[in-house]
């Protein structure tokens, strides 16, 4: 088992509410009436999820996509997002990233709603998450697949 799994393993004692899914889906999914408020968030960091070379729209791009494929597991419409940033590197490399990632939001109908920025140290990878937002009337789970049930994937 990795590092990451174990901690998953350890903070499913700390998801105790349904709309948890016991932390095995990427998203939250909250009844609200007839629908269902989606939650999801990732988070990328560099050396790890792209080379300090990458594009910075690109690496905004990435973040955006990360996220919103997650709803769109879950069958949500994108409603909004909010944006933790880590302020490192040039203005110019922060106009680039807020470039691609507003280019990806626009593609699907997504609004930046806020967020927080940090800064950081000269020299410190580069960090981003994003918190994706989205309604759906049934948002299906990972658990209960049977024997003869259809995978589909998208990407």
């Amino acid at each position: 088992m990795s590092a990451e799994s174990d901690f998953i393993e350890m903070m499913r004692g700390y998801a105790r509410d349904p709309a948890a899914r016991g932390l095995f889906d990427d998203a939250a999914v909250v009844g609200i009436g007839g629908e269902n408020l989606v939650l999801t968030h990732d988070m990328i960091v560099e050396g790890v999820h792209f080379l300090a070379a990458d594009s910075p729209a690109d690496i905004g791009w990435k973040l955006a996509a990360v996220n919103l494929s997650d709803l769109a597991a879950k069958g949500a419409t994108p409603r909004g997002a909010l944006l933790g940033y880590a302020l490192a590197g040039a203005a110019s490399q922060a106009a680039a990233f807020a470039n691609g990632l507003a280019e990806a939001l626009d593609r699907f109908a997504c609004t930046l709603l806020g967020g927080d920025t940090v800064a950081t140290p000269p020299g410190t990878p580069r960090s981003f998450g994003l918190t994706a937002i989205g309604m759906s009337d049934h948002a299906p789970s990972r658990a209960g697949a049977l024997p003869g049930d259809t995978h589909w994937l998208g990407g």
